[in-house]
């Protein structure tokens, strides 16, 4: 079947509570760190890919945007709105990859926070991100 998923790299486990659109792209993975960097993966199954079978950008943008957002929540206990994101897009992954992404946040004002990350595949870094967050209360 197509959408079979092999096991994670070591460490991963399946993340859960996500929200419906991160639901609905995913699964994804995460793997716990000491320190302020965040991992998270994902598999890229046929319906991530372009019509040439290549990892669609759109898709390693919006992982990428969580990605950042998760190290800013992580640094700072707040929920992370996107204000700018930039990627550079480095090489390219394909359909049954696992796309590997590691993030930290560089720094952050009352307001404001701002964070850096890579993705890599195949030990080759795909996409090069970075981020500013504007910073939310946790409600309820």
């Amino acid at each position: 079947m197509a959408d079979e998923i092999p096991e994670p790299p070591p460490g991963f486990v399946r993340s859960q509570g996500r929200g419906l659109f991160s639901t609905h792209n995913g699964p994804y993975f995460h793997r716990v760190t000491d320190g302020d960097t965040v991992e998270q993966a994902f598999y890229a199954l046929p319906r991530h890919t372009n019509g040439i079978g290549l990892v669609h950008g759109g898709m390693l943008s919006a992982f990428s945007d969580g990605l950042l957002a998760m190290a800013i929540g992580r640094g700072t206990q707040h929920i992370a709105v996107t204000i700018h994101l930039s990627i550079d897009f480095l090489h390219m992954a394909r359909q049954g990859d696992w796309i590997i992404g590691e993030a930290r946040m560089s720094r952050a004002t009352k307001d404001v926070a701002f964070a850096d990350g890579r993705l890599h595949a195949r030990g080759v870094d795909i996409v090069r991100a970075s981020g500013v967050f504007k910073l939310m209360a946790r409600h309820g």
